[in-house]
């Protein structure tokens, strides 16, 4: 059975969060955004899709420019946007998108500061995924080839791009655990093990849920 809850997964660079959420999604057999979303945001918008993906999760201070540009190129659908900062924007097109996406119905959504765009709605499980630093380098050596010096380079501009991210536009602070229902250590759970644990707890909530309903006597 499809579960009912709306899972926004926050990671660490390295972790495996992006493998985690699409093996979740599709055992609780509901739709998955990461790279997704971009496409959803472009067609709601009217944003160039290159343009999306070009700025996607990135540190504020790479917008300088187009912060100071009005000549970004538009769809018809994004005209509402054009009096604004492209940095601003894109991201007010992507909590647009991420609402309407949320309203639709159970997901996994990846990232773009999913878990506080969705903060004031109810049946949402706000993940993030970790893992020793260790552990990330072994993964990015072996998924992507890269040395460990290169690995560990790769985490430190990553992670801190995607903080800035979060920071700049959320209230909370980027992996503090408090903005967090669920915080899961790859490392230490391995893949499928993460998949099972945030597995578990949409049906532990789901249940609670389903006990809360009020009952006709």
């Amino acid at each position: 059975m499809a579960a009912k809850t709306i899972i926004t997964v926050g990671r660490q660079y390295g972790s495996g969060g992006r493998y985690v959420a699409r093996l979740l999604a599709e055992k609780l057999e509901i739709p998955y955004y990461d790279k997704e979303l971009l496409a959803e945001v472009a067609k709601d918008s009217g944003i160039c899709q290159d343009l999306l993906e070009e700025h996607d999760e990135k540190n504020t201070r790479n917008f300088l420019f187009s912060m100071m540009s009005g000549t970004q190129p538009m769809g018809e659908n994004g005209a509402m946007y054009m009096d604004m900062p492209l940095n601003h924007r894109i991201f007010l097109a992507q909590f647009d998108t991420i609402r309407r996406i949320a309203s639709d119905g159970p997901c996994v959504i990846v990232g773009r500061c999913a878990d506080y765009v969705l903060r004031d709605q109810e049946n949402v499980l706000n993940v993030f995924i970790k893992a020793d630093k260790e552990d990330r380098i072994r993964r990015i050596v072996e998924y992507y080839g890269a040395d460990a010096l290169r690995a560990e380079e790769m985490i430190r501009k990553s992670d801190k791009q995607r903080a800035s991210y979060y920071n700049y536009y959320a209230t909370g602070t980027w992996g503090d655990v408090n903005n967090y229902d669920l915080c899961v250590d790859t490392g230490a759970l391995g893949i499928v093990g993460a998949v099972e644990l945030i597995a578990s707890c949409v049906h532990i909530l789901e249940h609670k849920q389903e006990q809360k309903d009020p009952q006709v006597w």
